[in-house]
């Protein structure tokens, strides 16, 4: 165990240096999206109109967190492993390392961690100057934490196995983009049809946004959802591990 904490350490290191140079860069680019989001559907479109039981505004503060973890671990972590495997060639030199793959997995994915949790704080910090509903808890951060988990190693994963960057686009316009708006961050899925809702429900954004949500306003928590991400997180890691054994 403590192997493998030292190999994913040593693995994060050079990637948390990367943050720590550009951090205000990187967070000033993540942000700006989903600020627009909650000014234009908090307070644009949302305003006087209730959501399951709440002001729009806090029922979808939590949704733009969660998609906020999606976008900033994803992003991150699949475009920066992308190039550092496709064209700089930097990734194949670690791998002559005597590091674990475990180690390269879950290190690689730390800065998608980071990077994710600080976006999402501080939209959490300005959720709560916007909405007295919002109740900050040590099951929102842990949903926040695993959120950011699993889709860092989802980003971990695209990062080895798309070829280049026009098929990262493609997975990005297909799968990312969908689910940051169709996954219940902005509206309930109660409206949709029953087959769409189904069709939904299997993707994790959705799971994120209900944990994220029942946490942050109070609610009967998903239980269901939780174990859902846990397995989406473990399936995301042997994904992870297939692909890097077929780079070897």
């Amino acid at each position: 165990m403590n192997n493998v904490l030292d190999d994913i350490y040593r693995v994060a290191l050079s990637d948390l240096y990367y943050l720590k140079r550009n951090v205000w860069v990187l967070l000033a680019t993540s942000l700006v999206t989903p600020l627009l989001y909650l000014v234009a559907f908090g307070y644009g479109l949302g305003k006087g109109v209730t959501m399951e039981g709440v002001d729009y505004i806090a029922f979808v503060i939590p949704g733009v967190i969660a998609l906020t973890t999606l976008s900033s671990s994803f992003t991150t972590i699949s475009n920066k492993l992308m190039v550092q495997k496709r064209f700089y060639e930097s990734f194949d030199e670690m791998m002559l390392c005597p590091v674990s793959k475990t180690g390269i997995i879950f290190g690689k994915a730390v800065l998608g961690m980071a990077k994710g949790m600080m976006c999402g704080t501080i939209l959490l910090i300005l959720g709560l100057f916007m909405s007295d509903d919002l109740h900050v808890t040590v099951g929102l951060i842990l949903c926040m934490v695993l959120s950011c988990v699993v889709f860092s190693l989802l980003g971990v994963a695209a990062g080895m196995l798309v070829k280049d960057l026009p098929h990262m686009n493609l997975f990005n316009s297909f799968v990312i983009l969908p689910m940051t708006f169709l996954c219940g961050t902005m509206f309930s899925l109660n409206a949709l049809p029953d087959v769409a809702k189904w069709v939904i429900e299997i993707l994790p954004l959705t799971h994120t946004s209900e944990c994220i949500r029942a946490a942050a306003l109070d609610w009967s928590f998903p239980w269901i959802s939780l174990a859902v991400l846990l397995v989406y997180g473990a399936a995301f890691y042997l994904l992870s591990l297939y692909a890097l054994r077929q780079s070897n």
